[in-house]
Parts: structure tokens; sequence; C-alpha cells
């Protein structure tokens, strides 16, 4: 079975991917776009692709995709702490800029202000992308923060461990596919829940709490709730919202019903579980 992932090679992605997949055929691919890609044309039967930081956030285009492509779903979740580490060319211990993906430099600016005060960063591509540039390098006098798997892929030294500003830096990752189907894994599951994209009928006073008030009077939990412009004008958003807990119960089925007779357009993303990985 071929998995695409977020590449590429030595990603946090692909982290968690091989942990996920280990026995598997994984194929990295260059955008959160071509994941989905591989999925929807059958060149992959499943994509791993980032959801949240617990610092930086939500990962917008994800969110984007998932309703754009009407025809995937998820099947599984999982969070991965994320530790970053400082690392150079063991020929070249010399640098005078530091390179990573915008988000690493993000996680990691007070480390590198208090150690390096002001050195130079530039934003690249990806962690991994950012340490493999600096092993091709060794006569360049630049540093990369990357994760432990892709100092030892690229044969560089780290000189600083762990130096993400936050220890509690995780990221959610999400399994998607054509089959709407939960993927049962050997984790820690730590929930259950269900996604649903809802799209409000128009833009008009109380129209949210109607939504949420479908849900409040049946004591569903949400989880998480977050609006994304439908990018067919201001003003127009579609929500993405998490239900906790198990959707069998017959009230929970009946919701989608009744968000339906209030004009909202509601599709169902997928019911499955979160896991917790190793980092």
């Amino acid at each position: 079975m071929k998995i695409a992932f977020l590449g590429p090679q030595a990603s946090f992605t692909q982290l968690a991917c091989s942990q996920i997949f280990p026995s598997e055929e994984l194929v990295p691919q260059s955008s959160i776009l071509d994941c989905f890609n591989a999925v929807k044309n059958g060149d992959a039967e499943k994509a791993v692709v980032p959801l949240e930081n617990s610092i930086e956030g939500t990962v917008s285009m994800t969110l984007d995709y998932l309703y754009q492509f009407d025809e995937i779903s998820i099947q599984s979740e999982v969070i991965m702490p994320i530790s970053h580490h400082l690392m150079i060319h063991p020929e070249n211990e010399n640098f005078e800029k530091i390179i990573s993906h915008p988000q690493a430099l993000a996680q990691t600016f007070h480390f590198r202000v208090n150690k390096y005060g002001n050195i130079p960063t530039q934003d690249f591509s990806s962690t991994s992308a950012s340490a493999k540039l600096v092993a091709e390098n060794p006569e360049e006098k630049i540093a990369a923060i990357a994760n432990h798997y892709a100092a030892k892929l690229y044969g560089l030294k780290i000189i600083d461990e762990n130096i993400q500003d936050f220890e509690q830096n995780h990221t959610r990752f999400i399994v998607i596919s054509r089959e709407n189907e939960a993927l049962q894994l050997n984790f820690k599951k730590t929930s259950e829940k269900t996604s649903l994209l809802i799209t409000l009928p128009e833009d008009h006073a109380g129209g949210l709490h109607q939504v949420l008030s479908v849900f409040a009077w049946r004591k569903m939990n949400l989880s998480k709730i977050e609006s994304r412009t439908l990018k067919t004008g201001l003003g127009n958003y579609f929500f993405y919202i998490n239900v906790e807990g198990n959707w069998e119960n017959i009230l929970y089925k009946n919701s989608l019903e009744e968000l339906k007779s209030i004009g909202a357009e509601v599709r169902f993303a997928g019911h499955y579980s979160e896991y917790e990985l190793e980092g």
C-alpha cells in the first residue's frame, strides 16, 4: 500500500507517517495539495498531513482542502511531540545564519535570541530541506533547525538539543483516504471524535447561534470550531467542527437532519479516534 506524506525525507510528517505505517511504501509529496491529489487520483491509498500545532495553530491549507475534496475523509488522528535541534556541518562549526521552516523558526525564537542574539535567519520550505542544504554545502556558514532524524540522515552535528521555546510543543496529524471507515491503530487512544464541515445558508444575525444550538440541547461536546473563508467573497465562511464521543447515539445522527432543516449544508468528514505517538 502506498502512503503519501508531506515531504521531503526526514520531515516531521514522515516521522509520524513511519510510526503509523511502518511496513508500507511511503511516498513524499512536495505540498499538502499534492497529498490530497495523490489520494484523489489513486496514486496513494492514504496520506498523512499536518492539521494543527499547539504553538502556531491550525494548518489552514489542510482545512481548505478537506472542504474542497469532498470525496476524501479523515480516518484517524495522531498527536506527536515536536523537538527542534540546531545542527551544523561537522566540517564547519562556524555559522552566521540559521535556516529552517518558518514555523520552526517561530517556535525557537526566544532560544535563538537569548543564545545567539540577532543572528540572521532565512525561511526554508521545510526543516528537513534546510538540513539537506547544510549537508550539501559545507563551505557555507549556515546552521539548520530540524529533527534528530534529519541530522542522522544527512550526517550533521547537533550542537543544541530541544530548543523549542515551549515544552508542550505538539503537532496533530490526520490520515486521509477515500475510504470513510475509521483506522484502528496500536497506540494509546486519547479520544473519539467526528468532524463536520458546515456552511451556513446565509449571513444573518443569529445564524451561527442556530447551528450551535443544534449541538447544545443534545449536550454534544464540541472540542473544536473554526471558520475558514469560502473564497467566494468577504463574509462567506464554512465551519470545521469536531464533536467528541461516539456518533452512534441517535441524537447525534438526528443533529444532521436538524442542521439541514435550517438550511445549513453539512458534510460528514469522518468519525475516528485520536492517538498519541512518540517523538
